[in-house]
């Protein structure tokens, strides 16, 4: 399910009495295709074309980055002033991509940097501020260009959406009945600045109180959005109820707790027009669950591509392209790298990160080459080459907001490994992957050892695979359930009115 049962009940009891359309501006820092750094860009380019699909008025608003080209912008609005520990002026261009206005905020002081976050691995010092200027402009957007119903804000770089909608435009008629989302992306970052920032970002002492933006002497952005929202998402039902507890709520847990009558997980989609082997350009041949025949091309091709002997197809070939990091269960990696290097298996691994497990898989790379493919950075064409040629995908996160590679594998016939929590839990079971619970390079390795033993079963093996590839988790089930939660959210208002 999308949306887990007892959050999907309250919605529909309420939106039975309203089927009218919805009018949702999104705010967010990234967006396929205008700039991507990880998941976040590839759900605000999705979901909203999605919405749209389904007849909701949708629009998003972004920074404008040095890196973004637009195409035949429209400067919809010049000179609006905003204050930010100074007085900020910024622009706002406009472009229609799938259906969709997309508002950049143009401010280059701000926005016009080599990075988006951070610039050598050092966050830019004056973020807060950069994405105060994001979220005033976008209530800018609200008022003067695009009048919503719904503010649908995410992650902590649109947290201050909310405070500055409850405190400082309180009284303001302009924006009377309109609701606020928050969605949580990944808990893990939430926006901690010093308690002098607060002001800074032209916010009042009174809110630095536990009850609204103060978080152990600092102050949190996304704990602003959490507060002041009318209903919180995840992006995967499991995660949602993840979140609630000390293990995985990032000191969050008692307020996520106390919101939990607002909190719905609602898992991502993913778009299958580019990830589908089916009419994916990026691959060597193209296959479906009817005819599989084309895999063995691109694993062979795959194999050749990435320093792999190609002449032993039966070997199973595990992949993995991922963010190098601790989050994504890299220790239980290392744990177990040396052991499972013993087996009858290779690996074909896409990624960069911690410094120490790129040392790790190039050590191996060099001491293994007969079982160790290693491209250290990023390559999207080299991604898809992975998911369509491998046979195992690896993914044993500490945690998992949603994820979207086993979900990309599941289509491509690449069988997940997968720890069992977040959307890893939610997206894959015994029919279309293997999953363990314990957090541990022993339970890591029994998984992948039942996996390689189940590869011999050939005739099981294919049929694992294509009930993995007939699973649908494309947008249109997803966005179903935000219009759900937008009609829910607006009847509610109806009904107060």
């Amino acid at each position: 399910m999308a949306v887990d049962a007892a959050a999907g009940k309250r919605m529909l009891q309420c939106v039975a009495h309203n089927r009218s359309m919805a009018k949702i501006l999104m705010v967010a820092s990234e967006a396929t295709p205008f700039v991507k750094t990880g998941g976040l860009a590839d759900v605000i380019g999705a979901l909203p074309p999605a919405l749209r699909e389904r007849g909701e008025e949708v629009a998003v608003v972004l920074p404008k980055y040095r890196g973004v080209v637009l195409e035949n912008p429209a400067r919809v609005y010049d000179r609006l002033q905003v204050w930010a520990g100074s007085l900020w002026t910024v622009s706002i261009d406009r472009v229609i991509h799938r259906g969709v206005p997309f508002f950049f905020i143009d401010c280059p002081p701000l926005f016009d940097r080599a990075g988006i976050y951070n610039e050598n691995g050092t966050d830019y010092p004056d973020n807060h501020i950069r994405f105060s200027v994001l979220c005033q402009a976008a209530l800018g957007v609200l008022r003067h260009l695009f009048r919503a119903d719904i503010l649908h804000c995410h992650d902590w770089q649109a947290g201050l959406v909310g405070p500055y909608l409850r405190h400082v435009f309180r009284g303001d008629p302009t924006f009377f009945g309109t609701k606020l989302i928050t969605t949580i992306h990944n808990l893990g970052y939430q926006g901690i600045f010093t308690a002098a920032q607060l002001e800074e970002v032209g916010l009042g002492r009174e809110l630095f109180s536990p009850a609204a933006m103060e978080f152990y002497g600092d102050i949190n952005l996304l704990k602003g959005g959490i507060v002041y929202a009318d209903a919180i998402t995840t992006v995967s039902p499991r995660y949602a109820q993840e979140i609630q507890s000390p293990e995985h709520g990032f000191r969050l847990d008692g307020l996520l707790r106390s919101r939990r009558d607002r909190l719905f997980g609602i898992l991502n989609g993913v778009d299958y027009a580019e990830w589908s082997p089916e009419v994916d350009p990026l691959i060597p041949a193209r296959y479906s669950h009817r005819d599989l025949s084309g895999k063995l091309v691109c694993k062979r091709a795959l194999l050749q591509e990435i320093g792999l002997p190609s002449d032993n197809l039966d070997r199973p070939l595990i992949g993995i392209v991922s963010r190098f990091a601790t989050q994504k269960g890299f220790d239980l990696i290392a744990d177990i790298a040396e052991a499972v290097s013993q087996e009858d298996v290779s690996f074909a691994i896409l990624g960069s990160g911690e410094a120490r497990f790129e040392e790790m898989f190039l050590h191996f790379k060099r001491t293994r080459p007969d079982k160790f493919g290693v491209r250290v950075g990023y390559d999207n064409s080299l991604a898809h080459r992975i998911e369509a040629g491998a046979d195992i995908f690896l993914m044993p996160s500490q945690y998992e907001p949603c994820g979207l590679n086993q979900i990309y594998s599941l289509r491509y016939g690449t069988v997940p490994v997968v720890r069992a929590t977040g959307g890893l839990d939610d997206t894959i079971d015994p029919s279309t992957g293997f999953k363990f619970s314990e957090y541990s390079g022993q339970a890591l390795l029994n998984t992948i050892r039942i996996a390689l033993a189940k590869y011999q079963d050939h005739d099981s093996w294919r049929n694992m695979m294509v009930k993995g590839m007939l699973k649908d988790y494309s947008w249109n089930a997803s966005a179903g359930a935000y219009s759900a939660l937008y009609k829910y959210l607006i009847s509610l208002e109806l009904a107060i009115r």
